[in-house]
């Protein structure tokens, strides 16, 4: 109670925490009146493909925020993330697809559409127990985290560490990628899962139940940063910030380096998982081209641009990378990927500390300048 208490207290102080939570608790608001009050007529009223694109960006925010707790404060670039996100989704994809029943296309009351077609003769042994969501939702932290944890005991006892980790960390989202693709994987080949009909008994083509998700949505980030802001600010956090500046100097300190960039690089994978959990029953789809090495490069990028080590910088750079993705690829797709290659060269270049580098450096040099005028006495004959 007394460790919760502290957390709330330094939340309080961290002026960043408090406008990141400040408008999340905005969104939680204003998004579902615009939605379900405000009339279609209005120009105010925000439409059910609007509603899925505020839904998916929170989701992307939980994704960059995994990246940013191991890349901005412990030193490593992993470029799979996109591989824990996806085995999230997945996870939460078969559950979905268990609750189609026989309302799918070949009426068949155990076996997915897909599996029909495919003249699959059972289900596999894979697939059972995820017609139960608590299964599901257990399946979709237990999967990602148990992928980073067989992937980090090797690598990082193997003191692979830089580049060749985020090569080696991209190979593996890679392989994942082409074995989903595979159609006697089991998991939908190519196409993948879709066609969703209801979570929970509830239609997934209802807006209140989007509303819903969004809520959860935010909720998860919401929770989901206080667990990464309390992480850092522990001692713990301390140790994985020293790894980070100095690994070495770490380590002949007595500290178990492995040990702790293995427990949070499988925090990290975790959150992720949850993220993609959230995300396919908003969007409606989970095809292996979520495994693609490209997305978690494009994560990476949020998080520079937004400003890593902050946390809440990532999640900024999140929203706003994906929402000039959604303009650019609806009025000049072609011009997208040339925007986001020079996005990446500009922020390397001119903006090496993000978005909230830049403000908070103002921020600082505003204080400074107040504080040498105090000292000068200037304020006093301004004030006269």
């Amino acid at each position: 109670m007394a460790r919760q208490y502290t957390l709330w207290i330094s939340a309080r102080k961290d002026s960043g925490t408090a406008w990141f939570l400040g408008g999340l608790a905005l969104i939680v608001v204003v998004v579902p009146i615009l939605n379900l009050v405000v009339p279609p007529s209005s120009a105010f009223h925000i439409s059910a493909y609007g509603l899925t694109l505020v839904g998916k960006y929170l989701c992307y925010a939980l994704l960059a925020l995994s990246v940013d707790l191991i890349w901005g404060y412990c030193g490593i670039l992993s470029r799979g993330q996109a591989a824990f996100f996806s085995l999230g989704g997945y996870a939460m994809g078969m559950y979905l697809m268990r609750e189609i029943g026989p309302r799918g296309v070949y009426w068949d009351p155990v076996l997915p559409d897909f599996m029909v077609f495919l003249n699959y003769k059972s289900l596999p042994w894979f697939w059972h127990g995820f017609n139960h969501f608590g299964f599901a939702l257990l399946m979709t932290l237990l999967a990602p985290g148990l992928l980073a944890f067989a992937f980090g005991w090797f690598a990082f006892r193997s003191r692979v560490t830089g580049v060749y980790l985020s090569i080696i960390t991209q190979a593996l989202t890679y392989a994942l990628m082409l074995a989903f693709f595979r159609n006697d994987m089991g998991f939908g080949g190519n196409n993948g899962f879709t066609d969703f009909k209801d979570i929970l008994g509830f239609d997934l083509h209802s807006e209140k139940v989007h509303v819903f998700l969004l809520l959860i949505t935010a909720i998860a980030l919401a929770a989901s940063y206080l667990l990464c802001r309390m992480v850092v600010s522990s001692r713990a956090g301390r140790v994985i910030r020293a790894i980070r500046d100095a690994e070495s100097r770490t380590r002949f300190l007595g500290y178990r380096v492995e040990s702790y960039k293995l427990w949070v690089f499988v925090l990290s994978a975790v959150l992720a998982g949850v993220a993609g959990a959230l995300y396919v029953p908003q969007i409606g789809i989970i095809n292996p081209s979520e495994f693609s090495p490209i997305n978690s490069i494009e994560v990476v990028i949020w998080v520079a641009m937004g400003g890593r080590g902050t946390l809440y910088g990532a999640a900024l750079g999140a929203i706003l990378v994906n929402y000039a993705k959604t303009y650019f690829t609806s009025t000049i797709p072609e011009a997208w990927n040339y925007a986001l290659g020079a996005l990446f060269v500009l922020v390397t270049l001119f903006l090496p500390r993000g978005i909230i580098g830049l403000v908070s450096g103002r921020v600082s040099k505003q204080k400074n300048a107040e504080r040498f005028r105090v000292q000068t006495g200037k304020p006093e004959q301004a004030g006269k």
